[in-house]
């Protein structure tokens, strides 16, 4: 692999059920800017690539509602801002445009404000800066770890792995096959 390797992100693409709904909202709410169009093979645009200030990196809206519908909820992505303040200043602008948006939140290490698209997918805004503890390690935090000490060697939930897996990783557990496991309330 010495030869394998990677020079950065190319871009991000985020799946929308509606897409001029969602350009609309990105551009409203994010500063996103579009400076590129995808029509599929009947001309119809679906696909929207553009960037939003700061972020480094292009960011490519496409419809797609089942993808949409499948990641609702879930932040794919966490866009850098500088600190606490930047967070505020955040949060100001979200509650002037009437949108929904959490509390600010300590995380691992720094702040984080999230946004939610039209499709219910969180947009989250996590700080890089050094005005914050890290809690890294701490009850309900990320904790580090290396090697042998890190998921899944440490402990693999069996609904996770494949049959192939399933004995390895159950024989240390007293149990034979994945029903009895599940019967057990161990899954």
């Amino acid at each position: 692999m010495a030869d394998a390797k990677f020079t950065g992100i190319h871009h991000l693409k985020l799946p929308v059920s509606d897409l001029a709904l969602s350009r609309e909202w990105y551009e409203r709410v994010l500063g996103y800017t579009v400076d590129r169009e995808f029509p599929d093979d009947d001309g119809v645009v679906r696909g929207v690539g553009g960037g939003l200030p700061g972020a480094g990196v292009p960011v490519a809206l496409r419809q797609n509602g089942e993808a949409a519908a499948g990641i609702a909820g879930f932040d794919p992505v966490s866009f850098a801002i500088a600190d606490r303040a930047a967070a505020e200043a955040w949060v100001a602008h979200f509650d002037a445009l009437g949108e929904r948006h959490s509390e600010i939140r300590r995380a691992s290490r720094g702040w984080v404000v999230d946004v939610y698209d039209p499709d219910g997918l969180t947009v989250r805004l996590y700080s890089a800066g050094d005005d914050a503890e890290d809690l890294t390690n701490q009850p309900g935090y990320a904790t580090r770890c290396k090697g042998e000490d890190c998921w899944p060697a440490k402990a693999m939930p069996p609904y996770l792995i494949s049959e192939g897996h399933f004995a390895r990783m159950t024989a240390s557990r007293g149990v034979d096959t994945l029903t009895d496991l599940r019967a057990d309330g161990r899954q």
